[in-house]
């Protein structure tokens, strides 16, 4: 025990024993994860691949009945609604 920790009551040295050995534990990976600035950059650019063409959000007024249609049709609607407009447009 150094000369400071003899001036710090028990708890106190208790609880730097106690952050001490965490931060050792955390460092050999067993019980956190340390997060280095590499580990950080590796988890970004994972995942989707960037779009060459983004994508731009529009707001269309439609019968509510086509739009029940289209809704109805499954997961991915807003995809192929997106599609036959493309395909019919001047």
């Amino acid at each position: 025990m150094s000369d400071a920790s003899k001036e710090l009551d028990q708890d106190t040295v208790d609880l730097l024993a106690s952050l001490e050995r965490a931060l050792a534990q955390a460092a050999r990976g067993e019980y956190a994860a340390v997060h280095t600035p590499e580990t950080i950059a590796a988890r970004r650019s994972a995942g989707r691949p960037a779009l060459a063409t983004h994508k731009e959000p529009v707001t269309l007024r439609m019968a509510p009945e086509a739009l029940a249609r289209w809704r109805a049709s499954g997961k991915g609607w807003q995809t192929r609604a997106a599609a036959v407009l493309a395909e019919h447009a001047p």
